[in-house]
């Protein structure tokens, strides 16, 4: 199955959608967002690197800020903080550039690796993009972290490549039915920028329906 341009979903959502189903109907389905500290540090190291008119050559590395990306497959759109395309015999050529160069994408993150793949699975979904839009295989990218200031490989394995395409798809009929999740609370919502929006405290009272049930069916016969 093939996505229509019209169709597309931004590939940033696939980040929020592992993180919480709920976070990314809100900011994606009801166009709901809101800042806080964390985000607004993801902000400005993304702003770093998003610089689409920067390119640099570094003898067998091209290094790409800011490309636009889309698969037709998944049905996903977005831009990479940085894509660099180093020179191998495996990889494909490139306008007013000789030789052959694969492409390696390269995420930028706040703070320090997660327990969840969430920030994995963007990073793999922006390598299928690339691997349609350049014809070729995409076997790693990289995770930039912003307190250890280092990065970490990633093997963009068969797992974690069913597991974007089984959220894009999980995504795309969330889109089409307008459908927002029922909240499931956790320690995640004291980190997110919509908690209060999101109103999960009112998520956990009974509904009236409940509170009658239990109230009526409290009651002894005399």
């Amino acid at each position: 199955m093939e996505y229509q341009e019209d169709e597309f979903l931004a590939i940033s959502g696939i980040q929020h959608f592992c993180y919480c189903r709920r976070q990314w109907a809100l900011a994606y389905l009801e166009q709901q967002w809101a800042e806080n500290l964390l985000t607004t540090q993801g902000k400005l190291l993304h702003e770093r690197a998003h610089d689409d008119q920067f390119t640099e050559k570094r003898n067998d590395l091209l290094v790409s800020r800011g490309l636009s990306v889309s698969s037709r497959t998944l049905g996903l759109y977005g831009i990479c903080d940085v894509v660099e395309f180093r020179a191998s015999p495996s990889g494909v050529p490139l306008a007013n550039r000789e030789g052959l160069w694969l492409p390696v994408p390269v995420e930028y993150k706040r703070g320090r690796p997660k327990d969840h793949q969430a920030d994995e699975l963007q990073l793999c979904a922006q390598a299928i993009c690339l691997e349609e839009m350049f014809c070729c295989a995409v076997p790693k990218g990289y995770l930039y972290y912003g307190e250890p200031r280092r990065r970490t490989a990633v093997d963009l394995d068969d797992v974690l490549r069913q597991t974007v395409a089984q959220m894009a798809e999980e995504m795309h009929t969330l889109f089409r039915r307008g459908y927002t999740p029922r909240v499931k609370p956790g320690k995640q919502c004291r980190a997110c920028s919509l908690v209060d929006l999101c109103m999960s405290r009112l998520e956990r009272r009974p509904s009236v329906s409940d509170y009658l049930q239990s109230y009526l069916g409290g009651d002894d016969d005399p």
